[in-house]
Parts: C-alpha cells; sequence; structure tokens
C-alpha cells in the first residue's frame, strides 16, 4: 500500500513536533516503520492521509465505544459549537454529566471533571493525601497513570527503598514516596502498607497497559481489605476501564469499591475529558469546599461535555449495548482460542468487556514480569502484518485492543482470519 503522504508529513512534523508525535507510542518506535497520519475515521474504519482504510482496533485508545463519528456525539458537539466553544464558566452541561457518572459509576457520589485522565489520577493523589494525612503512595509495576511526575517511577527492593524515577525531569523529591508492588500479588502490597505511611493504594482494576491482564480471583477484594486495615485509600484508575467494561466500569463487573475513582476516555466521548470522584466525605475536601487545590481553566468544557453526555446519554437508554459488546467479544474468544490452538504458536489472548490483549509468550500473563518477558519483536512483525491486511493494531506489544458497537460480526471474523495467515509468517520468518 501507498503510504508516501503519511511518511512525508512525519517528516515535516520532525521539524516542529519532538520526534513527529505529540505522544510518544504514536511514533512506532516500538514496531518500527514511520506512523501513518489519520485523516478521518467513521465507524469501526479509520483512513489515513493516502486514502487507505484500515478496520480499527484502536478506538483513539478507548474513547470510541460507539464508533468514530457517531452521528449523537456529532450533532451534539455541533450543537454545543454554535453556542461558543468555551466560558471559563460553570455550565449546565457539565451539572448534567456529572450527574450521569454519579449514577452509572457504583461508589462516586460527587465528581469533579479535568481535561485528561493524567490531570484525574494527578488531582485524585493529592486528595488522598490530604485526607488521609500520608504521603506514600502505591502503584503497581507495569501499571501506568499518566505522567505525572509521582507514577512515572520504579521502585528500589525493600519497603523502605526510595523511588527512584524512571523518566528524566522527575526529581528524586518526587519520586521518594512512591512505592512499587506487583499486579494480582496481595502480599507485596500487604508489605509496602505495614509502616502506615501510605495515603493511598493506585490500580488500574484490568491492567490495560500490560495488554490487558484481569485481576485474579479475590484480588481487587484483597486490596480492599487491606486499605481498609491500613488506613490507605484504594483509587481504581478507570480511565481505560470506565464505561467500557460495563455501564459503571470495572467496580460494577467485580463489585468492588474503591474510595476514589479516576475516569477519561469513554467519558469525553472522543474529546479531551477527565474525571475523579468519590463519596461526599472524601470529595468535600477539593476547593473551593476544602483546602485541596485543583482547577482547570478548560475543565467542564462545554463541547467535551456535550460529547460526554450524549456517549452516556447513549449508554443509559441503551443498556443492550453491552450486550451486544460481548457477543462480538466471544466471537473473538472462540476464532482466536481455535487458531492458537490449531497453529499451537506461543501466544495469549486475553479479553474484558470489550478490550482485549494478545502476547507473544507460552506463559499466562498476570503480572509486568509475565508480560514485559513476551516476544516485542514478533509482535512488531504481526503488527505490520495486520496492518498490510488492513487490520490497524495499537503499535506496541503492550496496550490493548479495543472495539465498539460500530463493528459487525463479520468483522471480528475478518480479524481473526487475518490474524490466521499473519502468524505463521511471523514465527516462520523469525525461525527461518
Amino acid at each position: 500500500m501507498d503510504t508516501t503522504k503519511s511518511r512525508a508529513l512525519f517528516q515535516d512534523a520532525r521539524s516542529v513536533i519532538p520526534g513527529g508525535v505529540n505522544s510518544p507510542v504514536r511514533a512506532f518506535r516500538s514496531v518500527g516503520g514511520d506512523p501513518l497520519f489519520i485523516q478521518e475515521a467513521h465507524g469501526a474504519t479509520i483512513h489515513d492521509a493516502d486514502g487507505n482504510a484500515y478496520l480499527d482496533f484502536v478506538g483513539s485508545w478507548g474513547p470510541m465505544l460507539l464508533g468514530h463519528d457517531h452521528p449523537e456525539i456529532r450533532e451534539a458537539v455541533a450543537a454545543a459549537l454554535v453556542h461558543g466553544a468555551s466560558f471559563g464558566a460553570p455550565t449546565p452541561g457539565e451539572v448534567e454529566l456529572a450527574h450521569r457518572v454519579v449514577d452509572l459509576v457504583p461508589s462516586v457520589e460527587m465528581v469533579r471533571l479535568v481535561n485528561s485522565g493524567t490531570e484525574a489520577t494527578m488531582s485524585a493523589l493529592r486528595l488522598a493525601r490530604a485526607h488521609t494525612g500520608r504521603n506514600g503512595v502505591i502503584k503497581f509495576r507495569g501499571g501506568y497513570h499518566g505522567h505525572g511526575d509521582a507514577f512515572l517511577v520504579e521502585a528500589g527492593s525493600g519497603a523502605a527503598t526510595l523511588g527512584v524515577p524512571n523518566s528524566p525531569g522527575v526529581t528524586p523529591g518526587a519520586a521518594q514516596d512512591t512505592r512499587i508492588a506487583e499486579y494480582n500479588d496481595l502480599d507485596s502490597v500487604a508489605t509496602l502498607l505495614a509502616d502506615g505511611q501510605v495515603a493511598a493504594v493506585f490500580v488500574e482494576p484490568i491492567a490495560g497497559n500490560m495488554g490487558c491482564v484481569p485481576p485474579e480471583d479475590g484480588f481487587l477484594e484483597g486490596l480492599r481489605r487491606l486499605c481498609d486495615e491500613s488506613g490507605a485509600l484504594l483509587v481504581f484508575d478507570e480511565v481505560m476501564t470506565g464505561f467500557r467494561v460495563a455501564p459503571g466500569g470495572a467496580q460494577e463487573r467485580y463489585d468492588v469499591m474503591p474510595d476514589l475513582t479516576t475516569m477519561g476516555k469513554v467519558l469525553g466521548g472522543g474529546l479531551p475529558m477527565g474525571a475523579f470522584g468519590g463519596p461526599e466525605e472524601i470529595m468535600r475536601g477539593v476547593a473551593p469546599v476544602g483546602p485541596v487545590y485543583q482547577a482547570g481553566t478548560l475543565s467542564g468544557n462545554p463541547l467535551a461535555t456535550a460529547a460526554g453526555n450524549a456517549m452516556l446519554g447513549h449508554l443509559q437508554a441503551h443498556p443492550e449495548v453491552y450486550e451486544r459488546l460481548e457477543a462480538l467479544g466471544q466471537i473473538l474468544d472462540e476464532g482466536f482460542g481455535a487458531l492458537l490452538d490449531r497453529h499451537g504458536v506461543p501466544v495469549q489472548w486475553c479479553r474484558v468487556g470489550a478490550m482485549a490483549g494478545l502476547a507473544f509468550t507460552r506463559e499466562p500473563v498476570r503480572d509486568w514480569a509475565t508480560a514485559s518477558g513476551a516476544d516485542t519483536a514478533r509482535f512488531g512483525r504481526f503488527f505490520h502484518g495486520m496492518l498490510s491486511e488492513g487490520i490497524y493494531l495499537a503499535p506496541s506489544a503492550y496496550e490493548a485492543l479495543f472495539f465498539s458497537t460500530a463493528h459487525t460480526e463479520s468483522d471480528m471474523e475478518r480479524l481473526v482470519e487475518a490474524a490466521g495467515r499473519v502468524l505463521p509468517q511471523v514465527f516462520t520468518e523469525v525461525s527461518a
């Protein structure tokens, strides 16, 4: 396929944008080659600058639960724009959206709107520290909670070892209160909680930045118990899982209630949007009611809230959406199950709701150690093979696959059939 215009755009972009992209994973560095520049998208299909069409399983990295260019969302944003793009003042739309979040997310009684998932997690951490009077925070190795300084760290060995920044520009001071536990390992969490200095445990209830790793039986329940015993707050990062794996997110799907929840992606219907929320008792700590400062000039933006209201309103009016998504997912489960059995290749398939992961490893993926042991070179070959089949996947071995109500049964079958042609080539090429 011809990608001349994408290559030219990438060359031009690198002269004015660091690395030619505005988010690092878009650069295709982990899979090789040059990124595609996308010009338009409708339903389950995206089109690049050269006019090539691809069946999309990225969905803007998760927000497009109803597919691209959904008419209800498009019309809502267009109607809002007639009245102005931003006011820097309270609007009816943000009140409406807040009510929808409270109605849908089981643990949330009050919510503050922000502009991104990163803002949401940074603000939730500040609130948790103020509420508990503690400084420590636990995150899980391989878990991603945005690019706030406190979350861009790895931990040294031992519970008392200070965190070490893993990005230049993150100071030791910013990292010193961050402790790293192992996903699906309650003992590692208990050890880090033992000194009573942890304000919050942050967790992706389904680890979407390891591909798609579900919690093992009892893990989320165990985190709830450990936090209750230690006085730390349990924070679910539902930026990815919120409204996607169930109307009320992973906390509804697994029936485990966190103290605070962070949200984004689906919440904004494709426009920049984030939020954090929880019980009124905790949320009343946020300014102007409480002392915890948090602000944003464009928070509650009328275009974003219009998109969010259209998205959540559709989900509320059509609960059958989730039955359809599960049915589509079953096609993938059965298809990939049969495919991997037939070829006998060392690949793991996992799906929860409308997100899934494919890991090139013999060992089932349960944490960062097993996820990072996957063969990224094989994934890169697989990615480009699927691209040549007209299938657009995330250009990273550690990112989830997303699908939407715009996908059809035949789209699911097409994905599996394409993988059936590409996988044998990948393993033949590597072994040759």
